[in-house]
């Protein structure tokens, strides 16, 4: 990576119009969560069936246990890492219009970032499987019982996208909305292995916005729709962009 692609990254994101950011599981890895997949991801070390939907309402005690070690015990030492506050930051200066995310670990928020699209949930809520009542978390989320709901004794789950369930429909309505709208989009952290959230950067694309790529490898998006490629550490680009942009000012 160049001096030369970093301040010409900086200038296309302090001069966009409507800057939009979409992030992967990439950008956490420094926060100490592992991608999903790959030879080191989680699913290397658990059975992913434990998120089937339909496994999770039949046999809940025994895919609960498994599900709060992994995101709710593991999860739940992770701290957001300079990438995170960097688009934060963005957004607090006015800069960053809307920011669309695969995680569900929170760490956008917990950044500071604000009205964050969470396109596949977030772990940090648990939801009614048959009222629908959304409670927030208690942390740390020590019992391993399933959890059930107040009003009913319903089973509860937590309020991300298990397999087998259809995006929520306002994240997808606004992720494709702030695509549309987008003349710069950054990505980070996001292989686009994941359908259909893979869409939104060939949406934004075919709209005619820019395409900032940071990654530490080639990903399905680089000779598709990218137009810079950052290739790197999501906290060390992010940096990098961050004094960059600090010196155009």
């Amino acid at each position: 990576m160049k001096t030369e692609e970093i301040r010409t990254a900086a200038q296309v994101i302090q001069h966009a119009r409507h800057l939009t950011a979409f992030t992967g599981a990439g950008i956490s890895v420094e926060s100490g969560i592992p991608p999903f997949r790959g030879a080191d991801g989680i699913w290397s070390r658990y059975d992913p069936g434990v998120l089937d939907i339909d496994r999770y309402m039949s046999w809940p005690d025994e895919t609960w246990p498994v599900i709060n070690e992994i995101f709710y015990q593991f999860f739940a030492r992770a701290k957001p890492n300079k990438a995170h506050f960097f688009l934060a930051r963005l957004q607090q200066e006015g800069l960053l219009k809307a920011l669309i995310t695969q995680n569900i670990d929170n760490l956008h928020q917990d950044a500071g970032s604000r009205d964050v699209i969470e396109y596949h949930g977030n772990s940090q809520y648990l939801v009614c499987t048959y009222c629908g009542e959304r409670r927030k978390v208690e942390e740390p989320l020590a019992t391993s019982e399933v959890p059930r709901c107040s009003n009913e004794g319903a089973l509860m789950k937590p309020d991300f996208i298990f397999f087998g369930e259809p995006i929520p429909k306002e994240a997808a309505v606004r992720s494709m909305a702030e695509a549309e709208k987008s003349d710069v989009m950054v990505l980070i952290g996001t292989t686009g292995e994941v359908m259909p959230a893979s869409m939104i950067p060939k949406v934004a694309k075919g709209a005619g916005a820019t395409i900032i790529e940071i990654n530490t490898e080639a990903t399905f998006f680089t000779d598709s729709v990218t137009d810079l490629f950052l290739k790197g550490r999501a906290t060390e680009v992010c940096g990098m962009l961050q004094q960059e942009m600090e010196a155009l000012k």
